[in-house]
């Protein structure tokens, strides 16, 4: 016998059990218990409920058929008629997961509870007794995780009386809704969240100039200096090439090559043509750079000055190349890496470097890597030459 059968069966012992409105107020008072437990156990889901509520609708049926009597063989009949429930009140029934609670009776009278009558069709074979129709549905007697419940005799008589659990899968299914649409609810907003972060994050709603990182550009400025025209004959210079009217200081010359070192896998050698006399140097395979000395006296006429350096160079006939330039002027800093494209006519090659204005303690270098790809291109060095800016 489980715990709901024995709390039933202990409850008609304080009462008629004979009494039919006795025993339904009895299985109201079970249900009633039920609920509590139920109420007071929220984890409990929908589904686990519905389960244990038809376990103890099924027990109240079978526990009923055993005080109906046996009926003969009947034909179509409508409906019995509802019957209403009063009289003494019924004993509470507590269902709880300790075996064998007790039941004790209360003083009010429970609500009105009408149980409807089974309909026997005319296809029915002949049945023994009638078996009561439970209009309800209870969960077993042990629930996960809720707390035993006292099953004593309510202290007053208004315990005693409790509202009845409502027997509506709809409307229980209603209560149980805004838990589901608040649970969707919130992972909707916590996902769009996500997405506006990440979005947010990458950019997608920034405009283009935040997009712009660089660094702005300085606004042109006209200074009212007088502008003497130059003579119509004179055409705009060329691409690349130098202001031949500055003062330019000489760095390297082929006629020179005492202040150019070349590493192990590298050449330098000085060679002439149609064009003029040129240094040829081929990088190694290592990528290794032919140094040009930078003197001291030099360093010293562009320390604090802004200085443009002109490379005037072409590559070997037939193979362009990409040489790369770097300097290092020590005290007076360096230039950065340059990269240029150079094509089998002599072309100028310039940069510019704005030095500090410090005492420079030594003479710097300027390194020209003849084939930025490695691949043993060769560069032909005509001249290296540095001026000031006015």
């Amino acid at each position: 016998m489980d715990a709901i059968e024995k709390a039933i069966r202990n409850a008609f012992e304080k009462g008629n059990a004979e009494d039919r409105a006795f025993r339904e107020r009895v299985y109201r008072s079970a249900f009633a218990a039920l609920d509590r437990a139920l109420q007071a156990n929220p984890d409990v889901t929908v589904e686990v409920a519905i389960k244990r509520r038809k376990a103890i609708q099924a027990k109240i049926t079978e526990i009923e058929s055993e005080y109906l009597p046996a009926v003969p063989d009947i034909g179509p009949q409508g409906d019995a008629p509802a019957v209403e429930l009063g009289g003494d009140p019924a004993p509470a029934v507590e269902v709880g997961a300790d075996p064998a609670p007790a039941v004790e009776t209360g003083q009010p009278a429970s609500p009105v509870v009408v149980v409807d009558e089974p309909v026997q069709s005319a296809s029915d074979a002949p049945r023994s007794r009638v078996l009561p129709v439970v209009p309800d549905i209870m969960p077993d007697a042990g629930l996960p995780g809720a707390p035993a419940i006292d099953m004593s005799a309510p202290d007053s008589a208004d315990a005693a009386t409790e509202v009845a659990p409502d027997r509506d899968e709809r409307r229980i299914r209603g209560r149980r809704l805004p838990l589901t649409a608040i649970f969707l609810t919130v992972t909707l907003l916590a996902a769009v969240g996500i997405g506006l972060f990440f979005a947010m994050q990458t950019g997608v709603f920034k405009t283009q100039a935040q997009l712009d990182t660089a660094p702005p550009e300085a606004p042109p400025t006209v200074n009212d200096d007088d502008f003497t025209p130059a003579d119509s004959d004179t055409g705009p210079a060329k691409p690349g090439a130098a202001d031949q009217s500055r003062d330019w200081i000489n760095v390297f010359s082929p006629t020179d090559a005492s202040h150019v070192s070349a590493p192990s896998d590298a050449k330098a050698e000085v060679m002439k043509d149609d064009t003029g006399s040129f240094l040829r140097i081929r990088s190694g395979a290592s990528g290794s750079a032919i140094s040009f000395d930078v003197g001291q006296g030099v360093l010293e006429q562009l320390a604090g000055k802004h200085a443009v350096f002109d490379i005037i160079a072409r590559s070997e006939e037939g193979k362009e190349t990409q040489i790369s330039v770097d300097c290092n002027f020590g005290e007076l800093g360096d230039c950065g890496r340059k990269r240029y494209a150079v094509g089998q006519q002599q072309n100028e090659y310039l940069f510019d470097v704005q030095f500090p204005k410090k005492h420079p303690g030594s003479a710097g270098t300027i390194a020209v890597n003849s084939d930025f790809d490695k691949q043993g291109k060769a560069a032909d060095i005509y001249e290296i030459r540095v001026s000031v800016e006015p």
